[in-house]
């Protein structure tokens, strides 16, 4: 009976039941509006503009919707009110603006007013300041990790130097070896005093944490909130994730980067294979932006009780002066209308001379920015994706793929990663520029998702990136044109899948 009643299938339940009932209330008004011919018309006819003149939404996902509401005009107009949003609550919009407020001039005022004479770069550096107010530094210093185990070994060293504090932001964190050697220092540093905070998402960490797994930590004097707690109720704002992947220790070293906590990110197990991960370490003052982030993330989803009140605590000063280039951690979310994170990734390919390489776990895009990435094929700049040859999921494998032929043609070398799964988030161009972080190529990431990413300009982990990715490369099989031909019905299917993607 355990095995049945479980909170999972009892989640399932709850939600197909609500699938099923919403199913049955489309059936009927679809087979008794049509009777008023006239009102369904006009319904239909007004929604159809509304979509077409609503300027906020991307245009491949305006199409889904138009071809959905042309097709069912009833059903089509119904799903569209309770699904159509994508931006997060209006609860959660305050918690965080209030919180943005406060964080603000905390960013604005103390940093080293870095200063980038590449007046190309400094318009980026400036749009990511001017959209999330996270500046740019130096005297940082920075470590590329190729692979999450490498990163794995320096998080425990981090973590067990600890004297002050702990701060973990996570998306997934799953039962196994890295948890567990992980909970083992939070739990001693916790007894000594040392303030540890944990905050997860929900649905990505779901298996894991149960109130009765958090009322545990609790009990070893950890503290823990939840991003948006999932209600298995159908309704859009469970869209909206924390996909972030940050850890802090003192205010001295931060981790960011695709890497989750569970054992295929350090390749303990191997569900897909070998698990192609990145991440980054960062020592000096960038990493007040990861506290800052961190922060307000906390305080928007903890109890009033629960919040950090002195910010200003928990900035450690550094003495020593780095020229190693330039760092900007930076936030990107569903809470303006900017697509920061796309928007990035498109200015780095428009800028680019020589080479732009790309590690993405999925490849579902606007058109921006495939136009983006044909648009500098074409100017002869050699423009590499490694994606994987082991999908996780293979409807978003495949919707992946139906990308590749217009891309292929246009110059766009793509790369599949034959001993298994690319989990990595990464952008390095031309020796001079990188991002290694959590932002995927996909709808999710761009739009519904928290992301967080480290921009690099001139630092010495720049060629460690771009060496990692040509090795990467060379162990991964080049697709051709002849490799991706498909059936009249592969078209078919392909076209329909492409048209819900920005829905998935």
């Amino acid at each position: 009976m355990k095995k049945i009643f479980t909170r999972m299938n009892i989640t399932i339940f709850i939600l197909l039941t609500e699938i099923a009932f919403l199913s049955i209330i489309i059936y009927q008004a679809t087979h008794i509006l049509p009777h008023l011919t006239l009102m369904s018309y006009f319904i239909s006819t007004f929604l159809v503009i509304y979509i077409v003149k609503n300027n906020e939404e991307e245009s491949s996902y305006k199409i889904s919707w138009l071809i959905i509401v042309m097709a069912i005009p009833i059903g089509g107009t119904i799903l569209y009110l309770l699904f159509k949003n994508q931006r997060p609550s209006m609860q959660m919009r305050k918690r965080f603006k209030k919180e943005q407020e406060i964080i603000k001039p905390l960013l604005l005022c103390y940093h080293n007013q870095a200063k980038i004479l590449d007046k190309r770069i400094d318009g980026i550096v400036q749009y990511i300041q001017n959209t999330s107010n996270y500046p740019i530094y130096q005297n940082t210093r920075t470590k590329y990790y190729p692979f999450g185990q490498f990163m794995f070994d320096d998080m425990l060293i981090a973590l067990k130097s600890a004297e002050k504090f702990i701060f973990l932001e996570y998306f997934t964190i799953n039962e196994g070896e890295m948890w567990n050697k992980i909970l083992e220092i939070l739990v001693d540093k916790a007894v000594q005093g040392i303030e540890v905070r944990l905050t997860y998402d929900s649905i990505g960490s779901f298996k894991l944490f149960s109130r009765h797994y958090r009322k545990k930590l609790e009990e070893k004097k950890i503290k823990v909130t939840t991003f948006n707690p999932f209600v298995p109720i159908l309704a859009v704002i469970m869209n909206n994730r924390n996909h972030r992947k940050i850890m802090i220790i003192d205010g001295k070293t931060a981790f960011n980067g695709g890497i989750n906590i569970s054992d295929e990110y350090i390749n303990k197990t191997h569900p897909l294979g070998i698990w192609k991960d990145t991440g980054i370490k960062i020592e000096g003052s960038a990493i007040w932006n990861l506290t800052l982030m961190f922060i307000e993330m906390w305080n928007a989803s903890c109890k009033q009780g629960e919040r950090i009140i002195k910010p200003l605590l928990y900035k450690y000063d550094f003495s020593y002066k780095n020229e190693d280039g330039f760092i900007q951690p930076f936030g990107d979310t569903p809470l303006d209308k900017e697509t920061l994170g796309e928007n990035v990734y498109v200015e780095i390919l428009n800028q680019a001379k020589n080479y732009v390489y790309v590690f993405t776990p999925y490849l579902i895009i606007s058109e921006k920015m495939c136009f983006a990435l044909k648009m500098a094929a074409k100017r002869g700049v050699n423009v590499s994706v490694c994606l994987p040859s082991i999908p996780d999921n293979k409807i978003v494998f495949r919707i992946s793929r139906s990308y590749y032929h217009e891309l292929i043609k246009a110059g766009v070398k793509i790369f599949e990663y034959t001993p298994g799964f690319v989990h990595g988030k990464v952008f390095v161009s031309d020796d001079e520029i990188a991002i290694v972080g959590t932002i995927n190529l996909d709808f999710r990431s761009l739009y519904l998702h928290f992301e967080c990413a480290t921009l690099m300009y001139k630092t010495k982990t720049i060629i460690n990136i771009k060496e990692d990715a040509i090795t990467t490369m060379a162990n991964s099989r080049q697709i051709q044109e002849q490799d991706i031909k498909r059936t009249f019905l592969g078209k078919l299917l392909d076209a329909t899948l492409r048209l819900i993607a920005p829905m998935l």
